[in-house]
């Protein structure tokens, strides 16, 4: 099973996100592939208060975080066939594809869609988040449309993989392919 999250900054879709994880994985781990680079203090204080909030909100829920900002083919790949993996971000990952890999776009694509058929083949539950940036002013830079273009296109390519399409909007979930919306 996949099942896109996406949503705007600060609008509980990680919380969404991992309560689906906390909900797929019955009494086994939780996974959190994380696709953050850790590159400065400040980044290291929002990993660690991320961490501690997962353990606080899911009591009981046992969390295992593999890191890996590019190649998230190979830290799947390390997880027990039937688990559950939490992503978190596309938004980071397409970030690294562009600009801290020797990849193209193609190929970074063709790295998510091995992932995805791995997933398929392994029978992972497998929730992928991602920030909806498209929503703000148009930008003025070239650079900037370029990585929103990218985006964009793995989000519409990722929307018609996924079983589950969820938007999340100030804490309510509009789930697209069942039609079904709450709060």
């Amino acid at each position: 099973m996949i099942v896109f999250v996406s949503g705007g900054a600060r609008s509980g879709k990680s919380d969404v996100a991992e309560q689906q994880v906390v909900n797929a994985s019955g009494s086994s781990p939780c996974y959190y592939l994380a696709t953050a680079n850790v590159y400065d203090v400040e980044m290291a204080a929002r990993v660690a208060r991320h961490r501690q909030s997962r353990q606080e909100e899911w009591q009981g829920a046992q969390w295992k975080t593999l890191e890996e900002p590019l190649a998230i083919d190979h830290a799947l790949a390390k997880v027990p066939s039937g688990s559950a993996v939490l992503l978190d971000c596309l938004t980071l990952w397409a970030s690294q594809v562009l600009y801290a890999s020797e990849l193209s776009e193609e190929e970074g694509l063709s790295l998510l869609a091995s992932a995805l058929a791995d997933t398929r083949e392994r029978d992972l539950y497998l929730v992928i988040v991602s920030n909806d940036i498209n929503e703000a002013l148009p930008p003025t830079d070239a650079e900037t449309w370029r990585y929103l273009a990218f985006l964009q296109r793995v989000h519409r390519w990722l929307a018609k993989e996924a079983d589950s399409v969820i938007e999340v909007v100030a804490g309510c979930v509009i789930d697209w392919k069942s039609a079904k919306a709450f709060c």
